[in-house]
Order: structure tokens, then sequence, then C-alpha cells
């Protein structure tokens, strides 16, 4: 299935009146604040979220999966989704690959299928973390940090391939996460293990391009329960400024203990000039990989608050956005597009925020209005000027209403069955 012009058209046309109502209203309040409306638009326009391969089927968790119908059994038919996706919210542009669930089989016609949907192809994700079916050694103890250096050496060799693999298709890095790690003390040596990792990360890091990066992601605990090898941003960080400077901190929003300051983690970062990207969900109680901004949405946009303020007064390279989350309950395509929602929605209220006015109220230890003026912003429905960025870029006023209006699940099960899995999960 392909979403056209004629599709977007037609399911906007109910909704065109109301919206346009709404998007007058706040416009006009926007206005009055001093707030140039056609700059946040474009703004928002830019703000392009890659959507990984693995997250087109029904997730799962250790004690089952329960698949939907019409999955994307294929590399070209999951661009195909994201093509959709695309098409409906003019905001996820790119595809995040998983190696080696998704390798492709034939380069020239997956990126025709890419062109043809509008999509580029973002970072290139390495998997040492599990086993394949022919692989000679186990990753079951570690991989870039094992004690045993023809493990470490086949785990090297693999994000190499990922590296080579990215080259061909156009995409500028590599993200490393290990699962590496212990659960029962004693079982590893700490100092031991992280050497390993550096050296490993060193091999591969060489092998870099010029212009790639490598996005070091961090996890405190899952799957190993005692230690991780790297469990926090300081120890990404270190590696990263250890490697170099194509080398950057990845932050998976879901990777972190509970109550974790992350937006002081992102401020740092960026003033160091090491923030390379961020992996979106949501959580409750660990790395539960919800739909982003359905738990903390706040939190949210305190992050886009210090991302926002950091592009002005920082030198960071611009980062990677990804959303990283596992759909278990609800149409995999659904949740993207609220994630995706979320994810702007956030950058939005993060635009609005008066900085001059917090850098004074922060400046004479004014707390009570420094809080105003950021929950003022926060409280604010810009959901309007989403829809209208969307809009305007030749989107749908509300994605995931078009989605059902258009049949997108439906029609898709009709073309793939019902039994149709998708590879990797």
């Amino acid at each position: 299935m392909k979403i056209t012009t004629d599709h977007i058209q037609t399911s906007n046309k109910p909704k065109e009146i109301a919206h346009a109502r709404e998007f007058n209203f706040l416009a006009e309040n926007l206005e009055k604040k001093g707030l140039n409306v056609e700059q946040l638009i474009q703004k928002l326009q830019a703000l392009q979220i890659a959507i990984p391969s693995w997250a087109l089927g029904t997730g799962g968790t250790r004690f089952g999966r329960f698949s939907g119908g019409g999955e994307p059994a294929t590399l070209i038919q999951k661009i195909q989704d994201i093509g959709i996706l695309h098409a409906l919210n003019r905001s996820s542009g790119s595809v995040s690959l998983h190696i080696p669930w998704d390798i492709p089989q034939d380069y020239d016609a997956v990126q025709q299928t890419a062109a043809e949907v509008e999509i580029g192809f973002d970072a290139v994700n390495s998997n040492t973390f599990q086993d394949q079916t022919d692989q000679s050694l186990s990753y079951k103890f570690g991989s870039l940090a094992n004690s045993d250096k023809a493990i470490r050496e086949l785990a090297i060799s693999h994000n190499k391939e990922v590296i080579r693999i990215g080259e061909k298709l156009g995409s500028k890095a590599l993200t490393v996460w290990l699962a590496d790690g212990s659960s029962f003390p004693g079982q590893n040596s700490f100092r031991k293990t992280l050497q390993n990792t550096y050296e490993s990360l060193q091999e591969i890091y060489q092998e870099l391009p010029s212009d790639w990066k490598m996005l070091i992601e961090y996890k405190p605990y899952e799957p190993y329960f005692y230690s991780t090898v790297i469990p926090d941003w300081g120890t990404s960080f270190l590696l990263a400024n250890k490697l170099g400077k194509k080398a950057f901190t990845l932050v998976d929003l879901g990777h972190h203990l509970p109550n974790t300051n992350i937006e002081q983690i992102v401020a740092t970062l960026m003033t160091e000039g090491k923030l390379g990207g961020f992996h979106f969900n949501d959580s409750k109680y660990g790395d539960d990989d919800l739909t982003v901004g359905s738990i903390k949405p706040y939190q949210l946009f305190l992050i886009f608050n210090e991302l926002v303020a950091g592009f002005d007064e920082t030198a960071n390279p611009a980062p990677a956005w990804m959303i990283d989350a596992s759909h278990n309950l609800k149409d995999p395509m659904e949740d993207l597009l609220q994630s995706v929602e979320a994810i702007k929605l956030a950058y939005a209220q993060a635009l609005i925020v008066d900085q001059k006015a917090l850098l004074k109220a922060q400046a004479s230890d004014d707390v009570a209005f420094a809080q105003e003026i950021l929950q003022d912003a926060f409280r604010t429905d810009l959901r309007p000027l989403v829809r209208e960025s969307i809009r305007q870029s030749g989107g749908a006023i509300s994605p995931i209403h078009s989605y059902r209006k258009l049949k997108v699940r439906e029609n898709l099960i009709h073309e793939r069955g019902t039994k149709s899995k998708a590879s990797g999960l």
C-alpha cells in the first residue's frame, strides 16, 4: 500500500475547517507574545525522527509475543511501511537498520524502494547481544568485553561489517549497544571488561569513514542484573572522549534508573560537545519502551528545553533522532505515529519558552517565576501548530485518524496475510 496526495487530501477534508479555526486562534496568541509562527513551523518541519526497522512489527517480552497481522516480513516491506508513516506525518524520513536482522539482499532494490517513498538511511545498529544461527562462537558471556580474544574479534568483525553495509546505503553513523555485563558478584573483573571494551571499540573506531560518527549507548541493567560494562552516560562519555572526535554518547530515555535527571545529562553532554543522539521512548519502572510521552511528558519537554538552549549556546553537532520502542499491545504503526507527534509537541513547547526571561529569572534566583515560564510553555496546547506544520508539508492534519480512515492495517493484512512476521522479532 502507498499513501498518495489524493489520500491525504481526502482524509484532511473533514478536518480542515476545525483545524483552521484552532490554528488561527493559537497563532494569534503566539504572535501577541512576540513569537514568529512561520519560523516555528519551519523548525518543526525540519525535525525528522528516524524509524527503526525493528519497530514495524509487534514486540514482546521475555514471556511472549502476540503478533499482529500484516507485519513486514522483508526489509523492503519495512521501508514501504515507513514510507506510509512519512506520507502521513512528513516527519519520519529515514530508517535505522538493525544488523543482521535487516541485511539488504539486493542493495539496488532497497535503495530504489527507499527513494520511491522518500526515505533515507540513518544510523546502522550492530547486534552482539544474541547468537546467530550460523555463529561459530557464543556471546553468552559477553562480546566486545569478553575475556576470550577470539569472541571479541568476532564482535569487532561484525561491527566492521555493519559499517560497510551502512556505507553502501548512505548511512553516516554506527550505534553500538552492548548487553555485556554480569549477574553475580565476582563473575567479571570490572576493570578488565571495561578495558577490553575500550580496546575493541578502538579497532571499530579506526574503521569509521572520516564523515561518520560512533554513537555509544548505555544501560544500567538488563539482560544482566548485577552490572553492565557501560551502565551510564559517564562511562559512555569516558569512552567517547578516549576514542576521539567521531565518538559520541547516545541517550536512550529508557536506559536510566528511576528519577534520573536526564535533562541535566543532556545539558552536560551538549556543553562538552558529546551528545550524539537519542533513542526516544518512555517508561514507568524500567526500560519498558513505552510510547514516547505517554508517562513523563513534562520530562520530555524539559529535555527539549535543554536541547533548544544548547543549540544556540554550544557547538554540539546536530544529534541523531530515533524512536526505540517495543510495541507489545498497539498497532506498531499507530504507536509510532503517536510517538513522533509527542516528540514534535515537546519540541514545539520548548521553542516557545522565553529563554531571555528564564535566564533573567535564574540570574536573580527568582525560582517561582522560572517555574512559571517553563510551565506556561508546557501547558500551552500547541497541537494545532504541530498539525499545521505537517499539513503545510503535505501530510495529514491528524495522522493517526487518517491512518484508520484509510484502513492501512486492513490493507496490509490483505496484502501480506495474518501470519506475516517481522524479521528480527
